[in-house]
């Protein structure tokens, strides 16, 4: 491929070299450049690719993409552009053959929300026969291959990629989770939504290197809804008329109020052999019940979304109903095992708000008691440890605290912290620094009505001691405590 065909939507100057030179690749970090690749040097809060501009010409890239001239070799085609990121979407999409075409592509932003949903269309989608990939903060999926991703939203070379093998595969859709960085940062530049999510937003990626006040994260998120055809949006969100202002696509909303085309008014908690979750009315174009094995209020929103979404995309509504019904989300609110005598669940609370929000959650099910397993990284604020221990103690019956990543740390000074928050509440608390003992301890000594939460982790498969990570993922060691003790058989 010559880079002519790659700059047809990229506002450049060329420094020197050839608009014919041949391109082999297209990447952003050097260490990934082979002989023949366009190298695009990203300019960023913490590091500067200008500055590996020599490492890239060593390893022979045929084309330099820049914001400034950087010395490099005579022999290297060098190209001037204004905005890097946003060049580096457009020569990616171009070098994959503009993969999203092919596909319908789905975006789900929010500040809570994107992960769970993401899951709940995905499910819905493969329910309906329907082969789709999927990009967000537990990586990307496509078919049963899971592919390892850093950013929620991915850098678009990487997101073009994906596409393109999604394509390859025979993929009809593209569900993706969408960062207000995502946006800021020209991730998803290059192509076009044929759907946007919305599902709320409240502060949050405020400060340096992120968003300068809540008014400009609000402008990164609703940039969405005027980069798709149809956008789904939560109608109770308190900040709903800025968030559809500028909005340039057809609006369909759902949420409890009147007014919302997709609504319910009624929720049920429901708690079964084998099932956790909620159940609601959905009414709107058309009427039909639903159920979630999700626990929680927040995820009737969810999925009223996802819902809302499929339905108005002509996904038919017994595949609506049965994606909803199994849809599980590795690490969040993720129910291991449930039966009569008792519930355990795994999440990836790891902060004093989203504790709190999962142990009110919990609260809703009426459990005899409420049973919390956590710890806290190492290497990091004092303060998280203060509040969580806090929280431990006012909204949990029994606390477990327990190791989490303590990195360079040690246990039982984490712990100490952790103590010294849930001395303020007089709640009760057991101290078993190994992770795994903590878990087997819990359902060892479960007692009927417990609702038993393990958080902190949630989809992490890792547990980091003194530099060195070892696998441990929560939900395999609940299973297997669970196996020891005589609950299910593995």
């Amino acid at each position: 491929m010559e880079l002519k065909d790659l700059l047809e939507n990229v506002a450049y100057r060329l420094v020197r070299g050839s608009e014919r030179t041949e391109i082999t690749g297209v990447e952003m970090d050097s260490r990934m450049v082979t002989p023949g690749c366009l190298f695009v040097a990203l300019s960023g809060h913490r590091m500067d690719g200008h500055d590996y501009i020599p490492q890239a010409a060593e390893a022979n890239a045929s084309v330099i993409v820049a914001e400034r001239i950087v010395e490099a070799p005579e022999s290297v085609t060098y190209v001037l552009v204004e905005d890097s990121r946003a060049a580096l979407a457009e020569l990616a999409a171009a070098f994959y053959g503009h993969p999203a075409r092919y596909l319908t592509v789905i975006g789900i932003t929010g500040t809570k929300g994107k992960t769970t949903t993401a899951a709940m269309i995905w499910n819905i989608l493969e329910a309906a026969g329907k082969k789709a990939g999927l990009i967000g903060t537990n990586g990307a999926r496509i078919g049963e291959e899971k592919i390892p991703t850093v950013n929620t939203t991915p850098e678009s070379c990487l997101v073009q990629k994906l596409f393109r093998r999604m394509v390859d595969a025979g993929c009809e859709y593209a569900v993706m989770e969408v960062s207000s960085q995502g946006l800021m940062k020209h991730r998803v530049d290059g192509f076009s939504f044929d759907y946007g999510v919305f599902t709320n937003i409240s502060p949050d990626h405020i400060g340096p290197g992120e968003h300068k006040d809540f008014a400009e994260y609000l402008e990164y998120k609703s940039r969405l809804l005027r980069r798709c055809r149809v956008g789904i949006v939560n109608r109770d969100e308190e900040h709903f008329e800025e968030i559809t202002a500028k909005a340039t696509c057809r609006l369909v909303t759902f949420g409890m109020a009147e007014g919302a085309d997709w609504r319910t008014d009624q929720v049920d908690y429901l708690t079964r052999r084998g099932f956790m979750g909620i159940g609601f009315h959905l009414t709107g174009p058309e009427s039909f019940p639903v159920e979630v094995n999700i626990p929680g209020l927040f995820n009737v929103y969810n999925a009223m979304a996802a819902a809302a979404l499929c339905r108005t995309m002509g996904i038919g509504r017994e595949a609506v109903v049965s994606g909803l019904r199994s849809v599980a989300v590795d690490g969040r609110m993720e129910i291991v095992y449930a039966s009569e005598k008792f519930a355990v669940l795994v999440d990836y609370a790891h902060n004093a708000v989203s504790m709190e929000s999962l142990l009110d959650t919990l609260r809703d099910y009426r459990p005899r008691r409420l049973v919390c397993i956590f710890g806290c990284g190492g290497n990091r604020s004092k303060e998280r440890r203060y509040s969580m221990g806090e929280i431990g103690g006012r909204k949990a019956d029994l606390s477990i605290i327990t190791a989490d990543n303590s990195r360079w740390e040690k246990v039982e000074d984490i712990l100490a912290d952790i103590r010294t928050g849930m001395e303020k509440t007089g709640g009760t608390c057991i101290e078993i620094p190994d992770r795994r003992e903590a878990i087997c301890y819990s359902i060892e000594h479960a007692e009927e009505g417990d609702i038993i939460a393990v958080i902190g982790k949630g989809h992490e498969d890792y547990q980091e001691i003194c530099g060195v990570r070892s696998h441990f993922l929560d939900r395999e060691e609940v299973e297997k405590a669970l196996k020891k003790f005589g609950y299910i058989q593995l």
